[in-house]
């Protein structure tokens, strides 16, 4: 794995060559608060939805309003999703989100907003991150209410499915995997276990759906207190992110994008690399957070 290094082509926002230094005085005060993407993650093997090794462009994924208005898009999904599911639940925290952890060891990042559902950064050690989209590791009843481990939901799809998990299929963003509609057609999906008819539902949240408020108001609270927002591997394509930059950069407090490819904030941005995050985020932590 990449150790971080080795020299790391860097430009600003304006397209000017920009050395890491510059980044290192901003978060050496401390106070940073981290917005994490899918990019951060692809270093982990779970691909992106933007990027090089997204899917945005061979289609888009499932909204909550297709989950929710048909019993074959549900079957659709979870077909796909329990194909996929070992992607996730095999993953591991890679070079950036180790990074991340020692910073805020180190106290000098003082909260973690994450896009992600994959659970990485809790698996990483980085503790109270606050999860905007939720988690992939939970399930949930939309009838009762009730909450589950994935990993049990897997077991019972598996027993409804023998041998299905096991079928060869491209795994894109979310651990989401390609399937021909006739494996899709032979699917059993299973109920809620503890009302015994609900649906269920993954504990995230879909396109089309509305964050919970009070991860919203966590959130808006970190980065009032901020010194420095990071946003580190997400393109601010959508709005639940980017409204974090802009409120930032409103009240005057410096972003940092650290990204490979263009963002929808770029123009937001006091400092815009364009870097691989692993080694990116290590060597940042090797300069402030050593040991």
């Amino acid at each position: 794995m990449d150790t971080g290094t080795e020299p790391l082509e860097q430009t600003s926002a304006a397209g000017q060559a920009a050395p890491l230094d510059a980044l290192v005085p901003l978060a050496a005060r401390g106070g940073v608060v981290v917005l994490s993407g899918a990019g951060l993650s692809t270093e982990s093997g779970i691909p992106d939805y933007r990027g090089e090794t997204g899917r945005r462009r061979r289609g888009s994924p499932m909204t909550y309003q297709e989950f929710t208005g048909s019993a074959d898009n549900r079957r659709r999904y979870w077909a796909r999703s329990h194909v996929g599911w070992p992607s996730i639940a095999g993953a591991r925290p890679n070079a950036g989100h180790r990074a991340v952890t020692r910073l805020v060891a180190a106290g000098l990042v003082a909260g973690v907003v994450t896009q992600n559902v994959d659970g990485l950064h809790a698996a990483a050690g980085t503790p109270d991150a606050v999860e905007l989209h939720g988690t992939l590791h939970t399930v949930v009843c939309m009838d009762c209410g009730a909450r589950a481990p994935r990993a049990e939901l897997a077991d019972r799809l598996d027993a409804a499915n023998p041998g299905f998990r096991a079928l060869t299929a491209r795994i894109v963003a979310d651990g989401d995997a390609e399937l021909p509609a006739d494996h899709v057609a032979a699917f059993r999906p299973v109920d809620c276990a503890a009302c015994g008819s609900g649906v269920l539902k993954p504990d995230v949240v879909f396109f089309g759906e509305q964050v919970p408020l009070p991860r919203v108001r966590a959130s808006y609270a970190l980065v009032d207190a901020a010194s420095l927002l990071l946003v580190a591997g997400s393109s601010l394509t959508v709005m639940s992110g980017l409204r974090f930059a802009r409120h930032a950069a409103k009240q005057g407090t410096p972003v940092v994008i650290v990204n490979q490819g263009a963002t929808r904030g770029d123009d937001l941005a006091a400092l815009r690399l364009d870097l691989p995050l692993g080694p990116a985020l290590t060597a940042l932590a090797d300069r402030l957070a050593p040991g």
